[in-house]
């Protein structure tokens, strides 16, 4: 029986294996996952239907559980997506988003430092974040 927010076995196991450095790709309903992701990560579908779970859920619950040293974010140019502000609200105050070109972005989550992968049905688009495990401090 676990208390913590994060009670999820796969994301659990993949994260203990993951270490400092190591990243998280958290993508919406309209990521390519498979093509756009890295071949050993561990891939968890949180998928159940669309707008169920969102990235923002699985954001919030990740926050809690790892310590967070980056986050990169897809962009689609010059307009800022409004999920971005939630991210933002959601990361610790030291982490500001990386803007990544939409195929930038794509080869940073196929990445062999890409630890884990979770799908979610956020509907949202530019919904994806890529976040790098620091240090326990």
């Amino acid at each position: 029986m676990l208390k913590g927010k994060l009670i999820h076995p796969e994301i659990l196991d993949a994260l203990g294996r993951a270490g400092h450095g190591s990243k998280v790709l958290i993508a919406d309903g309209n990521y390519p996952f498979s093509t756009g992701v890295a071949p050993l990560a561990r891939q968890v579908f949180l998928n159940l239907s669309p707008g169920l779970v969102k990235t923002t859920d699985a954001l919030r619950v990740l926050v809690d559980a790892i310590p967070i040293e980056a986050a990169a974010v897809m962009t689609p140019g010059d307009e800022t997506p409004p999920i971005f502000t939630e991210f933002t609200e959601l990361l610790p105050p030291e982490v500001s988003l990386e803007p990544l070109e939409r195929f930038a972005f794509y080869a940073a989550s196929r990445d062999e430092n890409v630890a884990l992968i979770i799908a979610t049905g956020e509907e949202r688009i530019y919904a994806n974040i890529l976040l790098t495990i620091g240090v326990v401090k």
